[in-house]
């Protein structure tokens, strides 16, 4: 094999070639052909440890074959000379490419960034073309169900911290899922597209997924109907131990696998504290394809609605999963790394907080100042300053109007819409008594307060610790 600086040149001679047949617009064909040896070389090439940079990109062929049904979503372009491109899908895959470029095979990490969507928006249900999401994963070789626990834990966290609701996590195995189609007599080419079926479920009835699977999908109906009596069950620890018990699930070593990390899980999860939040589901499917274990899935419990609030309808609002195998599609070699991770559908979340925010007629705090330096008199912005000053050297966020002379009815009506608690009024006879006129948004009571004891007695009503400068 050539050595890093040969290969290093021939990259950069490949790149400058493909660069040149884009500005001379070449047919596809040859731009193809010629990004094809680049990416062979770039393969040869690998990571160049001395530079370790976090950047996640994502060309067509990364997202190929990764998500089942849900391929359709994705954004497809291709820039002026023909190249096949692809906007991101999700966070998951980019960062198992990472992980085979970099030859990484032990990793925690979080991520936050922006994914894409080719679907039908719609705002109430916090379905969107471009969104954020937060992934958290973990990736290499560790006993089984310990990390897949601890995601569940953080899950568990995220959404109890974020008080949007009761919710209940779902969760399932690929392999139980792949040995009850097999016992269900499903064939091997199907298991995939009888997965996405299943996983409409929670949207929609079993006799519509049935339907689908038959009049679409070309399955049997006996078929179905066994399919049907496995998907609808749902519970606990208790199901697990039921389901190792059954005469034919409990003959396929896949399902086997599958029931018994699960319940290992379990007791993992009873330790944690969280057992009362997770239901073992058997008609959670999760449609991406790279799954090959543990899958799970947080979905809000729907409260009665209230005189004139519409239901919720987000769907799930975080989800996961394990997979194995993911990374190994990106190495040369094929070497695998495992991996288990979530993700919280931020605009979701925002969704549902914003309608409940709107419902019960509450203002959302836009910023985090605590205090606003207010003046009763015009010639007085000398003074502001130097007041916001002394606060903020002491810690205090303070803000002011950007005026010389701006009128106090309309430095009180900023800090009601913006949410600012207290505020700090400087009049002439305040100047000369030494003191400040600090106000109480909400109660509109206002109280004299000695220069030097301002800071206190703003931290005190804030209860913001001392700030040691």
């Amino acid at each position: 094999m050539a050595d890093r600086a040969t290969l290093e040149e021939l990259v950069r001679l490949q790149g400058e070639r493909v660069r040149g047949l884009k500005q001379q617009k070449a047919t596809a064909e040859q731009i193809e052909e010629e990004v094809s040896k680049l990416l062979k070389l770039k393969a040869q090439l690998g990571a160049d440890e001395s530079k370790q940079k976090f950047v996640l990109k994502t060309p067509k062929e990364t997202l190929t074959g990764k998500y089942g049904e849900d391929s359709k979503l994705i954004y497809d372009l291709k820039d002026q000379g023909g190249e096949l491109l692809s906007l991101r899908y999700d966070l998951t895959v980019p960062f198992a490419r990472y992980l085979a470029m970099n030859k990484l095979t032990n990793i925690k990490r979080y991520h936050i960034a922006k994914v894409y969507r080719r679907d039908n928006p719609a705002m109430t249900r916090g379905r969107y073309r471009e969104f954020y999401q937060c992934d958290f994963d973990i990736a290499g070789q560790f006993d089984p169900m310990i990390p897949d626990a601890e995601c569940l834990k953080i899950m568990c966290e995220i959404l109890s911290s974020l008080q949007i609701g009761d919710f209940l996590i779902k969760v399932n195995d690929r392999r139980i899922l792949d040995g009850m189609f097999a016992i269900c007599g499903v064939p091997d080419s199907k298991f995939r597209t009888i997965c996405s079926s299943v996983d409409k479920l929670d949207k929609v009835s079993w006799q519509e997924v049935k339907n689908e699977m038959v009049g679409e999908k070309g399955l049997a109906p006996e078929v179905a109907d066994h399919i049907g009596d496995y998907v609808q069950q749902h519970g606990g620890v208790s199901l697990v131990e039921q389901l190792l018990q059954d005469p034919k699930l409990s003959q396929n070593k896949q399902a086997l696998e599958g029931l018994g990390d699960v319940k290992l899980l379990f007791e993992y999860l009873t330790l944690f504290g969280i057992d009362n939040k997770i239901s073992f589901d058997l008609s959670l499917a999760r449609g991406l394809d790279y799954y090959t274990g543990v899958i799970y899935e947080a979905v809000l419990l729907q409260t009665p609605a209230q005189a004139g609030e519409e239901p919720l309808g987000v769907g799930s609002v975080a989800a996961g999963g394990r997979y194995d195998g993911l990374v190994g599609m990106f190495d040369p070699k094929g070497r695998k790394v495992p991996c288990v991770g979530l993700s919280i559908g931020v605009e979701r979340i925002f969704s549902i907080v914003e309608q409940r925010l709107e419902t019960l007629e509450e203002k959302v705090r836009t910023t985090e100042t605590q205090v606003f330096v207010a003046s009763a008199q015009k010639k007085l912005l000398e003074e502001r300053l130097k007041l916001v000053s002394e606060l903020w050297d002491a810690g205090i966020k303070a803000e002011l109007l950007y005026k010389k002379n701006p009128k106090l009815l309309n430095q009180l009506q900023y800090c009601e819409e913006a949410g600012i608690p207290l505020v700090a009024i400087i009049g002439e006879q305040e100047l000369k008594d030494g003191v400040i006129k600090l106000r109480s948004v909400a109660s509109r009571e206002e109280v004299d307060i000695r220069r030097e004891d301002l800071v206190e007695e703003i931290r005190r009503r804030t209860n913001q610790p001392l700030c040691i400068c």
